[in-house]
């Protein structure tokens, strides 16, 4: 999505930056993400990247939203800190597949 043509989504990320991470945050740049994983797409879409002021250990988050559930009734939306490992937009998308990855394990 491109955020001058949306900016009602991008004002919607900066909202759940905000709940989840207690912070004001300002619109960077949106930058494509393509993550492949053992030869197939794990995701891909377009992540915003916003700088942060007043949290304590972040400079910057990824953010960005996607179809979620079993038929992608709802929409979920995703706030990724910039704190080591996560240092770009890439690692950010690895690091949600991750804790994905971990917590439907956990729920099994």
């Amino acid at each position: 999505m491109n955020a001058v043509a949306n900016p009602e989504y991008i004002e919607s990320l900066r909202a759940v930056i905000g709940k989840l991470h207690g912070c004001d945050s300002k619109h960077v740049e949106s930058v494509p993400v393509h993550e492949v994983f053992q030869g197939k797409t794990a995701w891909q879409g377009v992540v915003e990247v916003f700088d942060l002021t007043g949290h304590p250990k972040a400079k910057r988050a990824y953010a960005w939203s996607h179809l979620d559930g079993d038929k992608d009734q709802s929409t979920r939306y995703v706030a990724v800190l910039e704190i080591p490992p996560v240092e770009s937009p890439e690692t950010a998308v690895r690091a949600s597949i991750i804790a994905d990855a971990k917590a439907s394990k956990a729920q099994k």
